[in-house]
């Protein structure tokens, strides 16, 4: 993997977004990905894995708090996160607004992009990060060619409507510690998917971002995260999380936790 000649990396003063540091091209198969499992489309004959590799031929590095795209910017690529993690949001420039997700490495970002051929949304950069540039018209034809690959595309649109259905079920019905909860289980999860340690990891957003993915205010959060830990279910030290009591967190994120707390 070498660096192209055109280094990407510059900062508009004018909206204050660090853009993509590096375009980089991309040598490695995608075998060589610990989280292909997890992006790669299945039941692809072994031509249709060659082909689609082939489509995957750049990546783009983006600093923390840089922005991978922007509301109304055209739909050119998919990205697949590769190392990192984003958030995706309803925005101004800076970042600020209404968090809809939380994106890990083998997520597949910029579905928003494919009804209006526009994204609806900004993505930012939570850490250091990098994704694999996904050509979409490249990805349209080829799908046309392997059953299986359009198959996967329509799996990935299916998820990210169920996902949010999820979403609007918690934020219509549950209260601010059942929230809380299946947040961190959610990603107590995708860790475990990935595979991390279902019990302890790092949050790498801040708690207002927590606080704006799950409709709630800043001091609820901190209310919240207090609560868990005075009950010793969650420990909380800064950005590290440590789940010590499994079963009454899943308990409280179907709204039985005070049932569980008594019973112990």
């Amino acid at each position: 993997m070498h660096r192209l000649n055109v280094a990407l990396e510059h900062v508009d003063s004018a909206v204050g977004l660090v853009y993509p540091e590096a375009l980089l091209s991309s040598r490695s198969a995608c075998a060589d990905c610990r989280v292909s499992a997890l992006c790669l489309p299945t039941g692809l004959s072994r031509q249709g894995n060659d082909r689609f590799n082939e489509l995957i031929s750049q990546r783009l590095r983006v600093h923390k708090g840089g922005g991978l795209f922007q509301a109304n910017d055209p739909l050119e690529f998919l990205y697949a996160v590769r190392f990192g993690s984003f958030k995706t949001c309803f925005a101004n420039i800076e970042g600020q607004g209404l968090v809809t997700h939380f994106w890990m490495p083998g997520d597949i970002m910029g579905c928003d992009a494919i009804s209006t051929n526009r994204h609806v949304c900004c993505a930012f950069a939570l850490e250091d990060s990098e994704v694999c540039l996904i050509p979409y018209k490249r990805l349209e034809a080829l799908a046309r060619e392997f059953p299986f690959l359009q198959q996967s595309l329509n799996r990935l649109l299916s998820s990210e409507i169920v996902r949010d259905h999820k979403r609007l079920l918690m934020m219509c019905n549950f209260t601010a510690e059942e929230r809380l909860a299946t947040f961190v289980l959610g990603l107590s999860k995708r860790y475990a998917t990935r595979g991390f340690s279902a019990h302890g990891f790092v949050l790498r957003m801040s708690r207002d971002d927590i606080a704006s993915y799950l409709g709630l205010r800043l001091e609820t959060i901190c209310r919240s995260i207090a609560h868990l830990r005075q009950l010793e279910i969650v420990a909380f030290s800064g950005r590290r999380v440590e789940i010590l009591n499994m079963p009454a967190l899943q308990a409280l994120e179907h709204g039985y936790g005070h049932c569980c707390v008594a019973s112990e």
